[in-house]
């Protein structure tokens, strides 16, 4: 499942010539994790409160374009390779048809109380290889 979240690069996002800083595209990519895990029917908070929490193992950004200040953004989420413990998600960012920059991430699934990794939850599997078929 691809999903589509719309955001606007705020002001404070910006340097000197209003571009977007280059950091704040781990934001947007989170924005987009986060909004396709809500529309998936998990919760990041609920998942929390159960113990359970990812934490970014590995990021990869690729630049195209400059975004300005104000222009409107699509960030499009997919989930490229879940495994046992770790999600792998990619990003496309828009401006209207041009892409802007693009990339992944990868998590690892942890237990927040002691920091180990563990394995996902088999309903959060199931769901998503439903969705991946």
């Amino acid at each position: 499942m691809i999903h589509e979240t719309t955001l606007r690069v705020r002001y404070g996002e910006t340097d000197a010539q209003r571009i977007a800083n280059n950091a704040n595209y781990l934001s947007y990519f989170e924005v987009g994790r986060v909004e396709w895990m809500r529309a998936m029917g998990f919760s990041y908070r609920e998942m929390e409160e159960r113990g359970m929490g990812f934490v970014v193992v590995e990021a990869r950004l690729f630049y195209k374009r400059a975004a300005r200040f104000d222009d409107e953004l699509t960030v499009r989420t997919q989930l490229a390779e879940p495994k046992r413990a770790t999600l792998r998600f990619e990003y496309a960012v828009l401006r209207g048809e041009e892409e802007v920059a693009s990339g992944y991430t990868r998590h690892g699934c942890i237990d927040i109380a002691t920091g180990k990794a563990r394995r996902l939850p088999e309903g959060f599997l199931a769901r998503v290889s439903e969705v991946r078929a």
